[in-house]
């Protein structure tokens, strides 16, 4: 994790339309929409609209009615489980879809309109990791960025990261910049030399019922608060607050066991 004030470095409103492979998204798919709706709502001050119904019940996530997140609703026949979602800006996802079959990931929803919104398509990259696409066009991705309830960074928690950051640069054109110091597998994806999104290799150390996956960062106001406030309204901890230098951060869930981490920046 290398910035946390929004993956485009600015703090505020984030209506630009993105360079191809900025993290511009991230949504989460549930069981039982309503009962997340009020927790996510209840942390971090969201309100709720209907959203495109592609892909069945769907409602984007406001704050202080800009758009931050969207929450969708898993067929009910399917267990599957719940995670947020990252998507990377794309200017052509039927391109960037074929180059991820070709680098050696997989496609496993779209490409597909969403709507007047735009297009998309969720991929995973040759580890296992899900990813989504977005090809903007009305809807251009989260509005704003540095404030508490909004999306802060972007960590994929993977084996290692030698092969699977290749994929990410050829997928997106990333500029790899992996870090030099002894014991610690890390490399930071940048674009035009700003960072967007880190890759964290763990090798033994990743969960077994979880596999490679993309973790999203959300900054808050009072890291050591906001656990407090998620344990009441039915989250678990994972990781307990801690201080580093990114600022002071837990790993937690909510009610359906998709994690997240919370983040306060350093002051």
């Amino acid at each position: 994790m290398t910035d946390v004030r929004g993956s485009d470095g600015r703090i505020g409103e984030t209506n630009a339309r993105r360079a191809p492979g900025t993290p511009c998204w991230v949504s989460l798919m549930v069981h039982g929409p309503a009962a997340i709706h009020d927790f996510y709502g209840a942390l971090f001050g969201w309100e709720f609209r209907p959203g495109p119904q592609q892909l069945g019940p769907y409602a984007r996530a406001l704050l202080d009615g800009r758009e931050v997140a969207g929450i969708g609703q898993l067929p009910p026949d399917r267990q599957l489980p719940t995670a947020w979602t990252p998507y990377f800006a794309s200017v052509d996802v039927n391109r960037t879809a074929d180059t991820v079959r070709l680098c050696g990931g997989t496609v496993g929803v779209g490409p597909l309109d969403a709507g007047e919104a735009g297009r998309m398509a969720l991929g995973s990259d040759p580890a296992g990791a899900v990813f989504g696409i977005w090809q903007a066009a009305a809807h251009l991705g989260t509005a704003v960025a540095g404030v508490p309830g909004t999306p802060a960074w972007n960590e994929l928690l993977t084996y290692e990261t030698t092969g699977v950051a290749k994929f990410y640069e050829t997928v997106f054109g990333f500029e790899l910049d992996p870090e030099t110091s002894a014991g610690r597998d890390h490399v930071t994806l940048r674009l035009a030399g700003r960072p967007v999104a880190g890759i964290q290799g763990v090798g033994d150390a990743l969960p077994r019922d979880r596999g490679p996956h993309w973790m999203t960062y959300f900054e808050v106001a009072d890291t050591d608060a906001s656990v407090e406030l998620l344990v009441g309204l039915g989250g678990h901890v994972h990781t307990p607050a801690e201080d580093t230098v990114h600022g002071r951060v837990a790993t937690v869930a909510d009610p359906e066991g998709a994690r997240f981490t919370v983040v306060r920046p350093p002051r």
